[in-house]
């Protein structure tokens, strides 16, 4: 069973609409944070503890926060999870810790003796995390080099295997779609940790695929419509390769979307970013990618058509017929010219 077999959809007519959808959504979101004071860590890269905790009974925030309060620096009390579950989180920045003076784990115990005493109710210690200053520091430093070198190396191989123009197509791409996940991981108010740094790379690798595929299939479209323009040599080639580009991405957003949805609240940001990365990897290649490369294309053929008259002798193509050699002008009429 064959997809979208004839589809002959004008993708490339909305592109201007879907850069400004973009430009919006990246906009918007990174101002919101901003104005929230940047985005969130998590523990993997400031440091400190999070301990999870599962009451018998609904306890709200407000109780357990009233009940850690006897002890020093900021703590942080949240639902986890399902709040049927009545499982709640706190973590313990590690600055603050730091200051206070008191150690890593030795602040899980004080929670846990605070809430103990403080009758809030029985409770069960389900996880504990602890993370120190320079393993946090760390852990964000490959994160960044490990994103940085795959971009990279992504960029280079399609330089390589394609023209230039579409390199930076693949690229501006790659880039919208990493802005757009935090740009939407921000409005929600998700924190930056190892698990979405794991997905913002998976997402690279699969913008990339999806991007190359859509491009293979036009560079051979290029030496079969050599009179059209690449306008519409893009938007048959996006047609071409749409049954797969739906299937493809439909299997793997319903594979996240149960991650997601049954994977916990440890998956969660992955899980999430992984569905907004699936999404923006395939909107992207057909209306950032490709319309990054038409616009370039169109520059360069401007770049060439302003060259040829600086040169002062026209080629034999862009001479009047009367001015080309006889011979010329009997090949163009399909007669065959004899010397006298």
């Amino acid at each position: 069973m064959r997809f979208f077999q004839n589809a002959n959809y004008d993708f490339i007519r909305w592109r201007w609409h879907a850069l400004v959808l973009s430009s919006a959504v990246i906009i918007g979101g990174f101002v919101l944070m901003l104005l929230r004071g940047g985005m969130p860590l998590g523990i993997d890269f400031t440091g400190g503890t999070i301990v999870v905790l599962k009451f018998q009974q609904h306890v709200s925030d407000e109780q357990v926060r009233d009940a850690l309060d006897v002890l020093p620096g900021e703590k942080v009390v949240q639902q986890y999870g399902d709040p049927a579950q009545n499982e709640i989180l706190i973590r313990f920045p590690q600055t603050e810790q730091a200051e206070q003076g008191f150690g890593l784990e030795a602040s899980s115990h004080q929670a846990i003796t605070a809430l103990e005493k403080a009758n809030v109710g029985k409770f069960e210690v389900l996880s504990t995390e602890v993370v120190g200053p320079v393993v946090g520091a760390d852990l964000q430093r490959k994160g960044i080099y490990a994103t940085i070198a795959s971009i990279l190396g992504l960029s280079i191989y399609i330089a390589l295997r394609f023209r230039f123009i579409f390199a930076v197509g693949a690229l501006a791409a790659t880039f919208h779609d990493i802005f757009v996940v935090l740009a939407m991981m921000g409005f929600l108010g998700y924190e930056l940790s190892l698990n979405v740094v794991a997905a913002i790379l998976t997402i690279t690798g699969y913008s990339v695929n999806d991007t190359i595929v859509i491009f293979d299939r036009v560079r051979e479209n290029v030496r079969l419509m050599r009179r059209e323009p690449l306008d519409q040599i893009v938007n048959t080639s996006v047609n071409q390769t749409l049954g797969r580009t739906v299937i493809t991405a439909t299997t793997t957003f319903l594979a996240v979307l149960g991650l997601y949805v049954f994977g916990g609240e440890v998956l969660r940001g992955f899980a999430f970013a992984m569905l907004v990365g699936v999404v923006t990897g395939t909107y992207s290649t057909i209306f950032i990618a490709a319309t990054i490369a038409i616009i370039l294309s169109r520059r360069e053929l401007k770049a060439r058509k302003g060259a040829a008259p600086a040169s002062g002798r026209p080629s034999a193509a862009d001479k009047p017929a009367a001015d080309r050699p006889a011979a010329s002008r009997s090949k163009k009429s399909g007669r065959n010219v004899r010397a006298s």
